[in-house]
């Protein structure tokens, strides 16, 4: 039988001790905030413990905290979030961990301890710029080689400059002028004072 999410979390609170930087149970979910230098070894604690034995990673992604709650959230800019699965034990976890540096967002890879992540952290670092240290093939892997940015961060401009389409004649990838012309989409919003109003 599982363990409910609050014996959970205070059997990680034994095992981890001052590694955990906050945390706790909301919605029935466990989860666990890191300091970015004790990422790694909380991850690989949280695989070799008999009592925990998170032996699967399900996912990890990115996070950007730059607009969260108005500007109020207090805190570096990225984050990354991972989601483990112990299946001899049948409980789950979410891991947070904050990138110190918003100019240069870095953590340790999760590779040596889950080798399942490798295209998780691969596309968080094409998406959102976060460099995992210790990565074998840290390289973009939704967008094109050449693209500049990261698209999920928010500050990533909307439109581009340039597009991308593959020429028959070339017949190669080629880059021109974006050809579509930059609109202002407003939806139409509907009040108190004028709904039911024909105009």
């Amino acid at each position: 039988m599982p363990l409910t999410a609050e014996v959970l979390f205070a059997r990680l609170q034994d095992v981890l001790g001052d590694r955990i930087a906050g945390g706790g149970v909301a919605l029935g979910e466990v989860t666990l905030e890191i300091l970015p230098q004790d990422w790694q070894a909380v991850a690989l604690t949280l695989r070799d413990e008999p009592a925990l034995a998170f032996d699967t990673l399900i996912d990890l992604c990115g996070l950007d905290y730059s607009a969260y709650k108005d500007g109020l959230d207090e805190g570096p800019r990225y984050a990354v979030v991972a989601h483990l699965l112990s299946v001899a034990k049948n409980h789950r976890v979410r891991l947070r961990a904050r990138c110190e540096s918003d100019d240069l967002p870095v953590l340790a890879s999760l590779v040596e301890v889950w080798p399942v992540v490798n295209w998780y952290e691969r596309e968080a670092f094409d998406l959102y710029g976060i460099v995992f240290e210790g990565h074998p093939d840290l390289r973009r892997i939704l967008t094109d080689y050449g693209f500049i940015g990261h698209p999920f961060r928010k500050d990533f401009p909307l439109s581009g400059q340039v597009e991308m389409r593959y020429d028959p004649e070339l017949k190669r990838v080629v880059y021109q002028p974006v050809s579509i012309e930059p609109r202002e989409v407003t939806p139409r919003i509907v009040r108190a004072e004028n709904y039911g109003e024909v105009e």
